[in-house]
């Protein structure tokens, strides 16, 4: 009942979303038209090729036209290369999923450890070395980051590519795949795994510090039983809102890293979007990445009553 009044909500919100993102998307300056414009063409051609893009009716009826199309699963062709535009985002959906989910993976595996280990070593110079390395990673920007890799690993020691997803010919290649994903994988791991280590570490803190983790080591319970029982567990409710402000990310993609190392996801596909003031692709972006969000949302608070059964959603 909770997961159907959840959707219901979720509805008005998705909608609320479309209509700031349709307003948004057509306030911004210039016109998509303008690619197809020549400066021999006359004022009737100009004309015709705005009808021809639906561009000719009030915003009101371009956004009726497209909530129309939406609800039948049709989310129009690209203005620029005429493409469906589904067609278009399924293409750039699967690299981004590839790098992301990869760097989510990364992150997480050596984050929580590391915000463990900062926790039980609090003040300690294991403690700040990790904490300080975290405060690197947040201040030192992705994408100076991402350029130093690539002078360093692709341009002066020619370990790994400087970009892209595959080379020429190499398609099928597994390792050359892990080869280009290698840098820009580092680059997203960094970024995700500094805040992670953060709030691990002071979630393992807040529970450390409860009564009834110093009554287990009273009676003697073994610290790796107090550990594995009482503080992960404890500790899970804000690792896993953390989480869910991340899993949204796998759809959106990381357009700045997607930029320096040429990889064809959406964050590329975002910048070129905005660039030619092709419409219905942002529409599609904005909507897919409002999905993601509402159903990470969704899932993190089912995750919150797994994980504490005191946490009750039936009202």
């Amino acid at each position: 009942m909770y997961i159907l009044k959840r959707l219901a909500i979720s509805i008005p919100v998705l909608f609320l979303i479309s209509v700031g993102a349709f307003v948004l998307v057509h306030l911004t300056p210039g016109d998509p038209a303008d690619m197809y414009i020549t400066p021999d063409m006359t004022q009737a051609q100009v004309e015709i090729t705005r009808a021809a893009l639906g561009l000719d009716k009030p915003l009101v009826v371009q956004y009726v036209d497209w909530i129309g199309n939406f609800l039948s699963g049709n989310m129009g062709f690209s203005f620029g290369n005429r493409q469906p535009v589904l067609e278009i985002i399924g293409q750039r959906l699967s690299p981004t999923l590839i790098l992301m989910s990869i760097s989510l993976i990364v992150a997480y595996v050596s984050a929580i450890p590391l915000g463990i280990i900062a926790a039980l070593r609090k003040n300690s110079w294991v403690d700040r070395a990790i904490i300080g390395w975290t405060f690197f990673n947040v201040s030192f920007p992705p994408f100076f980051l991402g350029l130093a890799l690539i002078y360093l690993f692709a341009v002066q020691i020619d370990i790994f590519p400087t970009g892209g997803m595959t080379v020429l010919g190499a398609e099928n290649d597994m390792g050359d795949r892990m080869m280009h994903l290698v840098l820009p994988v580092i680059v997203m791991a960094s970024q995700f795994s500094a805040n992670m280590i953060r709030y691990v570490r002071a979630s393992v803190l807040d529970v450390l510090s409860q009564n009834y983790i110093r009554t287990a080591l009273a009676k003697g319970l073994d610290q790796k039983q107090i550990l594995s029982a009482h503080v992960f567990r404890n500790s899970l409710i804000p690792i896993v809102t953390v989480i869910g402000t991340d899993l949204p990310k796998v759809i959106g993609g990381a357009v700045i890293t997607e930029q320096i190392f040429q990889w064809p996801g959406i964050g590329s596909l975002t910048v070129a979007a905005i660039n030619s003031r092709d419409y219905p692709i942002l529409m599609a972006i904005v909507i897919l990445s409002a999905v993601a969000v509402l159903a990470a949302n969704l899932l993190v608070d089912i995750m919150y009553a797994v994980i504490d059964p005191r946490i009750k959603y039936s009202k």
